[in-house]
């Protein structure tokens, strides 16, 4: 604690006296540009991580990056998701991952949770569809691979579970909001967006001109540990799970996603 009011003394005297027009700016109000949904982990920090200014990030922070479907529950992440896009008129959502997430390894796990954190087990239920689609189709995984892909799903379905929300449904139909997938390597620093059209996480260098891509580095997919990629094998089990689904079925939730739905949820992540 004493670390933290000298730190508070110290944002007074240096930080915040350089900056008070911006603060003065701030206390008429806020115009975020975009919806930063992440992990409470204390290893992650979105500001610093974007290194975005004060005021341009509207953050959303949970044990792993969760957002309950519509209707499940009435806790603050649906309250916060409709004021950012409604009364905000924020536009762009970041739904990030994290290598090594503890609620992740719980979600693995899900069962042992029940008698001695039955809360962390009630919230992680709301990630069974990621729980359950792992089982089924990445049973040749453990360890450390297994959750690489864990983390890298969830991620996915969260989006599927965003989709849920009214407001959200609306304004993808209209065209006027762009989610995006990322994963934060913790040890490396370095953040891997989900492509839908490569259907794998990859550098996200599409923002930058095309001298300044090094192709090599576009057919990275996350990592392990910060050390190396995943195996070919390894790469491909994760993009063929991925490639647009045949069938018409609209069970929810889906990760395995038409080329429209491609559309609707992540449209303007490979253009913009």
């Amino acid at each position: 604690m004493k670390k933290l009011i000298k730190g508070l003394r110290e944002f007074k005297s240096s930080y915040f006296s350089t900056h008070e027009e911006l603060f003065e700016q701030l206390s008429h109000g806020q115009k975020p540009r975009v919806l930063f949904i992440t992990c409470s982990d204390s290893r992650i920090d979105p500001n610093l991580i974007t290194q975005a200014g004060l005021g341009e990030l509207f953050v959303i922070r949970n044990a792993g990056n969760i957002i309950p479907p519509f209707g499940a529950t009435n806790g603050g992440e649906g309250a916060t998701i409709e004021y950012a896009v409604q009364a905000l008129d924020i536009q762009q959502i970041i739904v990030c991952g994290h290598s090594h997430c503890g609620a992740m390894k719980g979600l693995m796990k899900l069962d042992s949770l029940r008698i001695e954190m039955p809360l962390v087990h009630d919230w992680l239920k709301y990630a069974e569809a990621t729980r359950r689609l792992v089982k089924d189709n990445y049973s040749d995984y453990e360890g450390e691979d297994l959750l690489e892909i864990i983390i890298a799903e969830n991620v996915l379905t969260q989006i599927e579970n965003l989709r849920t929300y009214p407001v959200i449904h609306s304004k993808l139909h209209q065209g006027q909001i762009t989610i995006y997938a990322w994963i934060y390597q913790i040890e490396t620093g370095e953040v891997l967006a989900y492509d839908p059209q490569k259907h794998a996480y990859v550098l996200p260098l599409h923002q930058l001109p095309p001298s300044e891509i090094d192709e090599t580095l576009s057919s990275r997919a996350f990592t392990r540990n910060g050390e190396k990629p995943f195996t070919k094998t390894e790469q491909q089990a994760f993009q063929s799970f991925h490639k647009p689904a045949i069938s018409t079925d609209t069970g929810f939730p889906m990760t395995v996603l038409s080329p429209e739905q491609m559309e609707r949820i992540y449209r303007g992540s490979t253009t913009k």
